[in-house]
């Protein structure tokens, strides 16, 4: 593809900034930009998605460790 990997660690940044958030990437071997690139993404998607989603077993619980989600 055109997708210019050294334009993954700046989405890394916009989004940990703009989401208020600690972000650490870390990528422990690989030779293929693209491969790289992908494992992040794919790994931050699979960690986000573990802090936001709601537990069903107790729905009305918020996803927090805090008890609450502030803006």
């Amino acid at each position: 593809g055109t997708f210019d990997t050294e334009l993954v660690r700046e989405f890394f940044q916009a989004l940990a900034q703009n989401a208020g958030v600690t972000l650490h990437v870390t990528n422990h071997y690989g030779a293929n930009n693209h491969h790289i690139a992908e494992t992040c993404f794919k790994a931050v998607a699979r960690a986000l998605r573990s802090a936001l989603e709601r537990d069903p077993r107790q729905p009305d619980a918020v996803p927090s460790t805090k008890g609450s989600l502030k803006g």
